[in-house]
């Protein structure tokens, strides 16, 4: 036989001993107390002391109140006190305020609604007394005295206090000691009590915010401005600083019930991180992916990696349209047409974009420039820098040798622009010389006036002529230069001179199809008319492009001592390396990237021509001859069942084909060599998400964007001063002129200040 061990383990239970075991018990229902309602209401309203700031200043603001004033100790833990100049609330009502439920905000189904206010539940004040020590003292207008009320005893009493109310909170989770062990450090809770507040801040610029923390005063924000406009800006720069301000443009737009406005940052301002991305809808902070989306379509083509954009915009809607009672903290809300929605911001950005920058940093600099006592001339009163940039250059008091650069340039005159985008053979054999761009300075304003660019016997191209005159005394040798310069700024009535493609791209050539070839797509077709119109015809092409850019055309800036136009982006003096162009304007110098500009000029021509054909209402659709058939899942099958008549808009036809299988009937015509099950799912998922798509927009987007990538001209190409100085023009009309297609900025400005600062001038 063989010995058990006595000390061997036990062995395992058996199955059905461990089944007896985990066999849950019983429980009766019954009703839970009304302490621990408040309790578990609680967890859900109060997170953090943030969250009862948050609560509090919202009640403040549905007061009426004009000035909030927020004392905290120890991050919000020990102590929250929330003071305004509101309305205040009777002696008979307030033990009916810590009441779950009881509120003054709605009282009925329809108050619901239709909430306009920042609160309407009536469980906040319950919940933070549950698990703080609460009391309130208020006094309205007309009583003789202010009371106050101990929420844990309930003892009503007098208290000396003006119109208004406060509310303490103390010792915030005392009662559930392990909700506190999950608050962060004093300094953590602080930021985000401050935070919260902000959001408040930017809200209503007319209610004054005072924030003390251990008796030291943190933040203050002052109600100020005589127009909404106005404060709305001041309440940005304080609470954002100025660089927001100047860094951004004003949004103001209409779209049936959706009313847009606030302040949209360039793209230049963009930040790594999303920390000054704030929306509004009636007033209420809220964070929804409808709108967060929106925004970012807007800045898809202006934008460059992954950088994030800053905006504050305020959604104003009717409440109707709109439910907030969808999320316990009320930052979540849900649009009854979110499409509507979507579409109202997306085109509030773009528009606020669209307008070229340079007209207003010119004059923004010289405002500044008109601020600084050292840079006004008294007798006039115009900028000095302004009115140098109109006057021609002094000759020098002693006779000097013309500096040689090496080679003459070689470029294409003005009446031969259409060759600019030839191929460099054909412009080589076929171009004249030009004149050389090193012999003189470039001519003063005053004298270009009277030489259009337009005709040609106005260009000249006569040969450098100097005279050596030996001296008898000296033995020296004066240089005397008589060049002829032509005019580096072209008039008004040619800015809408067009840049042809380089090489007989098949993007832009217009032939017919090879019979074993696919015919082209017809919106692909029509953005290939539209850029081969300036080869074709030059002269009606520069007509139709005056004409289309006649609206959004700003008039040159006119300095105050001469009639002659200062361009916000200066007269081109010189090509840097066939990669750069340098332009002098009157705040100093402009850098613009030649390729880029170009590249984005081409671009909007090509969306505009797309646009224009297609009426901006149905994206020209291509049925496939055998569906395109894939597995979806049910929310892909219920979505496209939703959204038809958006995918028909978006060119798109797809329907069930099964009670599993999606077919792909359809697919926009300049997508139509793409992958149609791969673009439909696209489509859905962010229809499913969203209730709106940009993703045929973003596709047909990057088509266009590559014709205009390969369409524009190349570094290292040498262009005249007149080449440039269309350039110039053109980008001060096309809009969004200031980013090319991937989001890098097309020029940059150094102003004299910048450049004294470089040379150590003025130390």
């Amino acid at each position: 036989m063989v010995a058990v061990n006595a000390t061997s383990p036990e062995l395992p239970p058996s199955p059905t001993e461990t089944a007896d075991q985990a066999a849950p018990v019983r429980r009766p229902i019954r009703d839970l107390p009304d302490e621990l309602i408040s309790q578990i209401a609680a967890g859900e309203v109060v997170e953090r002391p943030a969250s009862v700031v948050r609560e509090l200043v919202d009640n403040a603001l549905d007061s009426g109140a004009a000035q909030i004033t927020v004392r905290l100790l120890a991050g919000g833990v020990r102590l929250i006190a929330v003071e305004d100049d509101g309305c205040g609330i009777p002696r008979d009502e307030l033990p009916v305020a810590l009441r779950r439920h009881a509120t003054s905000k709605i009282s009925d189904l329809h108050d619901l609604e239709t909430v306009a206010t920042m609160g309407f539940r009536g469980e906040a004040l319950a919940a933070i007394a549950s698990v703080s020590e609460t009391s309130i003292f208020s006094r309205p207008a007309g009583q003789e005295s202010a009371y106050l009320l101990d929420a844990r005893s309930g003892e009503l009493r007098p208290a000396a206090r003006n119109q208004g109310t406060t509310v303490e909170v103390k010792e915030l989770f005392f009662s559930t000691p392990a909700r506190r062990k999950f608050l962060k450090t004093d300094a953590t809770e602080l930021a985000h009590c401050i935070e919260s507040v902000r959001r408040h801040a930017l809200a209503r610029p007319d209610v004054g915010f005072a924030i003390w923390h251990e008796g030291k005063l943190v933040e203050q924000w002052r109600a100020a401005g005589s127009t909404p406009d106005e404060a709305l800006s001041r309440r940005l720069a304080d609470v954002l600083n100025d660089k927001f301000v100047d860094n951004s443009v004003a949004v103001d737009h209409w779209a049936g019930p959706v009313h847009v406005t606030g302040r949209a940052g360039i793209p230049d301002a963009a930040r790594s991180r999303p920390d000054q991305q704030f929306c509004y809808v009636n007033g209420r902070f809220v964070r929804d992916k409808v709108l967060t989306h929106a925004a970012r379509s807007a800045y898809e083509d202006v934008l460059h990696g992954n950088k994030q954009p800053v905006y504050a915009l305020y959604i104003e809607i009717d409440p109707a349209r709109v439910d907030v009672n969808v999320h316990p903290t009320k930052i979540e809300v849900r649009f009854r047409d979110s499409r509507e929605v979507h579409q109202a911001v997306r085109h509030a950005i773009e528009n606020a974009l669209a307008t070229p920058r340079a007209a207003a940093v010119v004059e923004a600099a010289a405002q500044e420039a008109a601020r600084q006592p050292g840079l006004i001339d008294d007798g006039t009163a115009t900028p000095v820098a302004a009115k140098a940039a109109t006057k021609p250059a002094a000759a020098p008091a002693w006779p000097q040798t013309r500096m040689s650069f090496g080679e003459p340039a070689v470029g294409n005159p003005v009446r031969d622009l259409a060759k600019l985008w030839e191929p460099m053979r054909e412009a080589t054999a076929q171009a004249e010389p030009a004149p050389q761009m090193a012999t003189a300075a470039p001519a003063p304003a005053s004298a270009t006036a009277a030489t259009p660019m337009s005709t040609p016997a106005t260009t000249p191209s006569s040969t450098p002529a100097t005279s050596a005159t030996p001296e008898s005394a000296g033995g020296t040798t004066t240089i005397t230069n008589t060049t002829a310069m032509p005019s580096p700024v072209p008039q008004p009535e040619d800015e809408g001179i067009r840049l042809r493609p380089s090489g007989q791209s098949s993007y832009f050539q217009r032939k017919a199809p090879a019979p074993q070839m696919q015919e082209a797509p017809a919106a692909t077709q029509i953005a290939v008319k539209a850029a081969t119109a300036a080869a074709d015809e030059p002269a009606a092409a520069m007509q139709a492009a005056e004409h289309a850019a006649a609206p959004a055309t700003q008039p040159p800036v006119t300095a105050a001592a001469d009639s002659a136009p200062v361009w916000p982006l200066g007269r081109a003096v010189a090509q840097l390396h066939g990669v750069y162009i340098l332009a002098e304007n009157s705040q100093g110098m402009i850098i613009v990237d030649m390729h880029a500009a170009h590249e984005r000029i081409v671009y909007e021509q090509l969306k505009s021509a797309v646009n224009t054909e297609n009426g901006d209402q149905q994206i020209p659709s291509q049925p496939l001859l055998i569906p395109a058939t894939f597995a979806a899942t049910p929310e892909e099958v219920a979505t496209a069942e939703a959204h038809v008549e958006t995918l028909l808009t978006l060119g798109m036809e797809v329907s069930p084909f099964s009670p599993k299988t999606l077919a792909v009937r359809a697919v926009p015509a300049t997508l139509a060599q793409g992958d149609a099950v791969e673009l439909a799912r696209s489509v859905l998922a962010e229809l499913a998400q969203h209730d709106a798509s940009t993703v045929v927009q973003r596709a047909r987007n990057e088509i266009l964007a590559t014709m205009a990538c390969h369409g524009a001209v190349r570094a290292n190409r040498k262009l005249t001063l007149d080449e440039m100085n269309a350039l110039l023009r053109q980008m001060e009309v096309t809009e969004r002129s200031d980013q090319c297609n991937h989001g890098r900025p097309t020029w940059r400005q150094l102003s004299m200040k910048e450049l004294d600062a470089l040379f150590l001038r003025g130390r």
